[in-house]
């Protein structure tokens, strides 16, 4: 009996989840929708419904004669969820420039922002107040006030545990806590996630792999690093470290975990300097310094011998990456992400050809449409996540804006 009031409380906020998510996106609803929905009884449904209107998470719409759904012969009650209740803010810690993005509720963004972010050189005040600038700067295009965010996610290149701590020993980390940084300056929770596992959420939620529980996204610009997906659940591992790639230092013909922009740029010097008459010189000018990863990449296309031969070595690396990974995890599909993705591309005939020699699950590939935005994509469905689980203690109505107009 002592467990019955905290259970049912349990119980009615993961009922609450369910009806938000069935009625996010889907117009107008009435009960039977949603008893259709989430297999909830219509007592249930009805109270509920009752309870987020209160809060300010439904509008009731004025009844409507003929659909008979409460009581035989009245009409029934419709419902609608209202996406500009209130906001949430993803955020991309990146180690030169960071991006966030304001959204309403149903995930749709409403403004954009990336500026440059010394994040290693600068103190740790000037980089909270760099954070500021940009979350100021993302309200303002929004037209959104601060009061109006509900959740903030933050994605960083690190491990992070289930309960939102930077496991790490790096100086920066140290000397910079985002996650208490920013909710002491603006009073916001603020949720922390590791940056490929943010990714991994932006992908199955945006992108190309809508509706597979078994993926792997792995970010594959300058460094590499992976977030996992296993029965649609994300993995963490015991302290947060599940998807970490160090392993790869002990893998033959891998040998560390920079990616594919590193060692297409890399690889691309090594070759202009054996082969100075190549495409490569003239797309840096000359220079093998300015030599990009998209240079080699071009150069590829345009047929240059060199050029193609750096792009067979990328591919033979990252066949053995992803066929260590996949023997380990034996996901469904593998999806290269992040700046590079869309130049990567290129690589998927050749590492699907030598994948079978490293893994014996080899996994459908492809790469992100998602651009460099998405970690800040993943950000936003990790704040809206948790809004929608809880939704009975973080809701609208709680804002100054709501509470004046009641």
């Amino acid at each position: 009996m002592v467990e019955t009031a905290p259970s049912t409380q349990l119980v009615r906020r993961v009922n609450a989840s369910a009806m938000l998510k069935a009625m996010r996106g889907a117009g107008i609803v009435t009960g039977t929708d949603l008893m259709a929905a989430t297999g909830l009884s219509r007592a249930t449904v009805i109270s509920i419904c009752d309870e987020l209107v209160r809060l300010g998470w439904l509008q009731e719409l004025e009844n409507q004669r003929g659909a008979g759904d409460y009581v035989k012969g009245r009409p029934a009650r419709r419902f609608m969820f209202d996406d500009r209740a209130a906001s949430v803010l993803g955020i991309d810690i990146g180690a030169n420039k960071v991006t966030a993005i304001v959204a309403d509720m149903v995930g749709t963004a409403l403004s954009q922002v990336t500026l440059p972010f010394r994040a290693y050189i600068v103190p740790a005040a000037e980089r909270a107040d760099a954070l500021d600038r940009i979350a100021a700067e993302a309200l303002e295009q929004a037209g959104i006030s601060a009061d109006s965010v509900l959740a903030v996610s933050v994605g960083v290149a690190a491990p992070v545990s289930r309960d939102g701590e930077v496991l790490t020993a790096q100086e920066f980390w140290r000397s910079f806590d985002v996650r208490r940084t920013v909710s002491e300056r603006h009073g916001w929770h603020v949720l922390l996630e590791n940056d490929a596992n943010l990714a991994t959420l932006a992908e199955r939620w945006q992108g190309t792999a809508r509706g597979v529980d078994n993926l792997v996204v792995m970010l594959a610009g300058d460094r590499l690093g992976s977030g996992v997906l296993e029965s649609g659940r994300l993995l963490h591992g015991q302290l947060g470290g599940f998807g970490e790639l160090g392993y790869l230092d002990n893998v033959s013909g891998v040998g560390d975990t920079r990616g594919i922009a590193h060692y297409a740029a890399q690889w691309g010097q090594e070759a202009l300097a054996a082969h100075p008459r190549s495409r490569l010189h003239k797309l840096c000018g000359g220079v093998p310094s300015a030599l990009t990863a998209e240079m080699v990449f071009a150069a590829a296309a345009d047929g240059d011998k060199p050029a193609k031969e750096v792009l067979e070595r990328l591919a033979h690396r990252m066949a053995r990456v992803i066929g260590s990974l996949s023997t380990l995890v034996n996901p469904e599909l593998v999806v290269l992400a992040g700046a590079v993705a869309e130049s990567a591309r290129a690589l998927i005939p050749a590492i699907n050809k030598e994948l079978p020699d490293f893994t014996h699950t080899p996994p459908r590939l492809e790469t992100s449409s998602l651009g460099d935005g998405i970690v800040s994509i993943g950000a936003v469905r990790h704040a809206l996540d948790y809004v929608e689980e809880n939704a009975l203690d973080v809701y609208p109505a709680s804002l100054p804006t709501h509470s004046d107009a009641s």
